[in-house]
């Protein structure tokens, strides 16, 4: 596919989505949502892709949507514009994939958003995060479904309430972020992240990952009853007897998907 708005690459074992609307910071209009779907559907069938990485160039990861193009539009505009955000979000959860965010400057809105739908996040210390809509009189509705899963009711309902930013710290504290480094260590520090993650089993790691989401909304006797399923099946498959079997002879597990 032709990207206009995005940069993708595969960097064996690890797949590069990169926000490439420097100008605006970032803004996810509508081109760039479709083109990041595209993307993830590529990496997520690519045989040498392990893990995802979303990053972004120029100053700051995204301030969110595009606002030039969300003026003097009607509703039918707006339906397809939150449902293909929703749609982009959910396939960040869905691919097998862990997908890493790679935060620098500003995440605000629905870049604040694309933060908390990624699996992980790893942050420069000068980032800042923020659900700024109701200063451009618009709730930020759709950010707050990941935002508030990964912070708590009461300090995302802050956020949202007061369109204030948190500093990276904050974040790292409130559970929105994984990692705070230095600017200069980020991108060491996200791919350092990324290959202890691609030195697994990716069929465990893909098993892994469905299960975490699955049962996050059950009961718990439900995700435990789920759960106990999904290890049953896992341990029965070749790389949880190959894991076994490695680690009772003391030696290095061989994947059965191993790109060595």
């Amino acid at each position: 596919m032709d990207y206009q708005h995005i940069r993708v690459r595969v960097e064996s074992p690890l797949g590069r989505v990169t926000l490439n609307r420097p100008s605006s910071i970032n803004t996810l209009s509508l081109e760039l949502l479709h083109e990041v779907i595209a993307a993830l559907d590529a990496l997520a069938d690519h045989p040498d892709v392990r893990v995802v990485i979303i990053d972004a160039e120029g100053r700051g990861f995204s301030v969110g949507h595009d606002l030039n193009e969300m003026v003097d539009k009607e509703h039918s505009f707006f339906d397809e514009l939150f449902s293909t955000c929703t749609r982009m979000m959910e396939r960040i959860r869905s691919i097998p994939q862990p997908v890493i965010a790679k935060v620098h400057g500003i995440a605000a809105a629905a870049g604040c958003q694309l933060v908390a739908a990624c699996d992980l996040a790893v942050a420069s210390d000068e980032s800042r995060f923020g659900t700024t809509g109701l200063k451009v009189g618009l709730f930020c509705s759709t950010p707050m479904v990941p935002l508030s899963r990964a912070v708590g009711r009461k300090r995302a309902m802050e956020m949202l309430l007061t369109g204030d930013p948190i500093d990276a710290s904050t974040a790292a504290d409130w559970g929105l972020v994984n990692r705070v480094v230095p600017l200069e260590g980020l991108e060491a520090a996200t791919v350092e992240l990324a290959h202890k993650i691609a030195g697994y089993s990716s069929e465990v790691v893909g098993l892994g990952k469905a299960a975490f989401y699955r049962q996050e909304d059950m009961s718990q006797s439900d995700a435990y009853s789920m759960a106990q399923d999904v290890m049953a099946g896992n341990a029965v498959i070749a790389d949880g007897q190959e894991g076994f079997r490695a680690f009772l002879e003391k030696r290095p597990a061989v994947w059965s998907d191993s790109l060595d």
